[in-house]
Parts: C-alpha cells; sequence; structure tokens
C-alpha cells in the first residue's frame, strides 16, 4: 500500500485503493516519500552469511512478510564482524532505512547503539537481551537451552554416556546458550564432567560461518581418532553436522551407526543428507514474521517489546543420523 500501513484500513477501503493503484498504473516517488517522512519502505537484513543455508531461508520469509505490507528489504553479510556491522547499520540509517533486522548474535549491540539511540529500529534475532543492550531493541530467537537439552536428552535416552559437543568459537549468545543447554542435560543426567567433550578448534580464527561444514569434518576426525571417542556428538548447527557426518565418514565409520550425530536448524539438506539428519528444528517462518511485525511496531514508535526477549519453541526432529551406542563405552 501507499504509506505500508494496510493494517489501519478497512478492508473494502484497502480493496477500492488497491484497485485504483492497478488501473492508473501508480509506483510511489521514493525520493518525495523521503523527503516527507524522512524514511523510505525499506528494511535492512544484516546476517552472518548467507552460506549458511539457514539464513538464506530466513532471508526468504522475512522478506516474503515485507513485501506483503509494501516494504522491500536489503541483505548484508557481515560474518559477525562487529565493525562490519557498525558501518551496515549506520550506511542504512543514512539512507533513509528505519529498521534493521540485525542476527549476528554477539552479547554486546554497542557498536550499534548510537544509531539505534538516534532514532533506528532494530530486531537482534537469535539472542537474548543481554545487560547493556539498547532500551529500543526486541530480542527474538528460539530457546536455544532447551534446544539443545532436547538433542542431548534423545541421546542419552539411546543410552550414550560420552559425548561430544563441536561448536567453533562459543563466543556468541546463541551458541553459549546452546553449550548451556548440553550441560545441562548431561549434569540432570549425574553423568561426570568427563561424559561430555568440547571441541572449539585449535585456532577457530580459521573457520567462521561459511566454513561450518569443514570445521565440523575437521572436528570429527581429530575427536574420532581419539584414544576414548564420544559415541555421540552434538553439533552446534545443521552445516557443521554435515560435516561431522562427512569427517566420520572419512575415518572409515557410519553417522547412524558407528556414532550418532545431531544438529541444530532443521535446514532443507537436513532431510536429504545420507543418513537423513537428526536435528532441532527452528521455527523459521513464525519467526520471520514476528521479526517483522515487532520491528514495524518499534518503527511505528510502539516500545511496548522493547528491552525483552520473544523465544519461539523448538523441536526435536528425530531421523536416521542417530541410534543406540554400537558398542557400550566405558566410562
Amino acid at each position: 500500500m501507499l504509506n505500508g500501513r494496510t493494517g489501519k484500513m478497512l478492508p473494502e477501503t484497502r480493496s477500492r485503493v488497491e484497485s485504483a493503484i492497478r488501473r492508473l498504473g501508480y509506483r510511489p516517488n521514493r525520493a518525495a516519500q523521503q523527503l516527507r517522512t524522512g524514511r523510505i519502505q525499506m528494511l535492512g537484513l544484516i546476517v552472518p552469511s548467507v552460506a549458511n543455508p539457514f539464513w538464506g531461508t530466513f532471508a526468504r520469509h522475512l522478506e516474503a512478510a515485507a513485501l506483503a505490507e509494501g516494504f522491500y528489504m536489503l541483505l548484508c553479510n557481515s560474518e559477525r564482524d562487529p565493525e562490519r556491522e557498525r558501518r551496515y547499520v549506520e550506511e542504512l540509517w543514512g539512507d533513509g532505512i528505519g529498521g534493521v533486522v540485525l542476527c549476528s548474535s554477539l552479547p554486546s549491540l554497542d557498536h550499534v547503539k548510537p544509531t539505534v539511540e538516534a532514532g533506528l529500529g532494530l530486531v537482534a534475532f537469535d539472542r537474548t537481551a543481554q545487560p547493556g543492550d539498547p532500551h529500543r531493541a526486541v530480542n527474538i530467537g528460539t530457546d536455544n537451552v532447551l534446544g539443545m537439552r532436547l538433542a542431548t536428552e534423545h541421546l542419552l535416552a539411546l543410552g550414550h554416556t560420552r559425548l561430544a559437543f563441536v561448536s567453533g568459537s562459543i563466543g556468541s549468545v546463541n551458541r553459549a546458550e546452546r553449550y548451556s543447554g548440553f550441560r545441562q542435560a548431561l549434569d540432570a543426567a549425574g553423568l561426570p564432567g568427563s561424559a561430555g567433550i568440547v571441541w572449539s578448534g585449535a585456532d577457530t580464527a580459521d573457520f567462521d560461518d561459511r566454513d561450518a561444514a569443514e570445521l565440523g569434518r575437521v572436528a570429527a576426525l581429530e575427536i574420532l581418532s581419539a584414544p576414548r571417542p564420544p559415541t555421540a556428538i552434538v553439533a552446534i548447527n545443521d552445516m557443521c553436522a554435515l560435516g561431522v557426518i562427512a569427517g566420520a565418514r572419512e575415518a572409515g565409520l557410519v553417522a547412524g551407526r558407528d556414532v550418532s550425530v545431531t544438529g541444530y536448524d532443521d535446514i532443507m539438506l537436513a532431510g536429504m543428507a545420507m543418513p537423513a539428519l537428526t536435528t532441532v528444528r527452528q521455527p523459521v517462518e513464525e519467526m520471520a514474521a514476528t521479526a517483522f511485525t515487532r520491528l514495524r511496531q518499534v518503527m511505528d514508535g510502539d516500545e511496548g517489546e522493547t528491552g525483552r526477549s520473544i523465544l519461539h519453541r523448538p523441536a526435536l526432529v528425530v531421523r536416521d543420523s542417530t541410534s543406540a551406542p554400537a558398542v557400550s563405552p566405558v566410562t
């Protein structure tokens, strides 16, 4: 619609306006629109990297929600670099874009705080609220602690007592929360600290979101060659888990038979992998719709949801990559 506020129109009024727009071939003048309001009907989306299919899927659903309300979207890849994120946010705001969905999940938002305090609407995605956040920010994601507990408890129920957690850096909020869920499940089962191996890489600077599968492959080769290897591997996300499956195969093992593997996200490739990947599903379409709705509210001056976390419930999806331990481990 002309100003993107279709929710404030009666259905019959909206129908008449849409009919007139089609008949006249009307197209809004964005330059004039920006002169009047200082903003344009566009939002920004900053993701770590669309090399991870999860972010491509999220971008598609967010764009669909935006287009349905007359907004367009600009996509940026940040590689979780705070300086790059800061520059993107400042450029988007300077170009007249009034709202940004930021998906880096970094512990601090200080690098974008001045722009948010200047008026930018911000949704921090895949992240829970942290001390010192800008008061106008809304945090949206899944319950990462619960999600990783579900995956770990599934493996424990199958009889695994020696598990590995593969992540690379655990510096982001979402990764720290997933690790917390892993540890909580082991603690609740009464397992000793040695039951949970944590692999974060000898030099995680060599890996980023573009290299999650390679990180998983390298991790699998290293930990599965240990004298007492784990019987199950919990990966930080699906791309990492697919790399773990490849690494296990390279080591002469079969995922789902010799070692169990779980992921997180339920990207399209998860169900197509060999074996199909047991994972934790994020309701990505629902999350994208929530992100857009909350961003619009903040942009329109409604700050009722700011400063808090809106968490969606994840779900465990059991497939062929997990089974009971092939050999009862010695604890």
